[in-house]
């Protein structure tokens, strides 16, 4: 559906970039965002391929792994599938369960790219106790870490002109590492939905007393003849 962009041009005049810019090459930000704690892990590197995020993603998942309290020794095993298949209920495409399952420790959520899919990435997230979901076509709205990216990409290169790539991926970078030092939680809703739930909840008081009413009362007018006497009473 249409929606409202930021900003239009005239039709055949598209916007053009400032006479600084050159292009010279492209950065990508490899992303890990923890909402619940604001934490968040970044490399910067020109080209991105399977071979480049999933041994960065092994890499971080492991570190993080091991950081996190260790998992329940008596878990039963049926209990424990029915963890993992908790996850799967209302799936359109689950992924398959191996028949041995680790305990499960962290989920994982990303986009719906092919690339995201490969069974040997999927296999490797299952053995460590990683259960991976993937956000739903045309729902990238939902996917947090691109929030926090263009955040971080504004913090670093708005009012600059970078001339290499290598500049902007040390800014992106250092601007990630001082996000960290004083993080903020990510949460559905925050304060806009907390305005939209006091629009809702808005009383109307009346007059002299604790009471209120959800709708504003309707004030009587006063006819021609009532406001003629009532300027008379107040003349004499």
């Amino acid at each position: 559906m249409p929606y409202a962009g930021e900003e239009w041009q005239p039709q055949a005049q598209p916007k053009q970039q400032p006479h600084e810019y050159v292009r010279d090459g492209t950065a990508k930000c490899l992303t890990l965002f923890h909402p619940a704690d604001g934490q968040i892990r970044i490399k910067g590197v020109t080209h991105c391929p399977n071979t480049v995020l999933h041994a960065w993603l092994e890499q971080e998942l492991t570190t993080i792994l091991a950081e996190l309290p260790a998992p329940p020794l008596d878990l039963d095993p049926l209990t424990n599938r029915a963890l993992w298949e908790r996850w799967c209920a209302d799936l359109v495409a689950p992924p398959p369960l191996p028949d041995e399952l680790p305990a499960l420790r962290m989920l994982l959520i990303w986009d719906n790219l092919k690339g995201h899919k490969t069974p040997s990435m999927v296999a490797w997230l299952m053995q460590h106790g990683v259960m991976p979901l993937y956000t739903p076509l045309g729902g990238s709205w939902l996917n947090m870490a691109e929030s926090i990216q263009r955040i971080l990409k504004r913090r670093a290169l708005d009012g600059q002109h970078p001339t290499t790539t290598d500049e902007i991926i040390a800014w992106i970078e250092a601007v990630g590492h001082a996000w960290n030092r004083h993080p903020t939680p990510f949460e559905w809703g925050g304060k806009r939905a907390a305005r939209r739930a006091r629009q809702r909840q808005r009383r109307h008081a009346l007059g002299g007393s604790g009471a209120c009413t959800r709708r504003p009362l309707r004030r009587p007018r006063q006819t021609k003849l009532e406001k003629y006497r009532y300027a008379h009473q107040m003349t004499h």
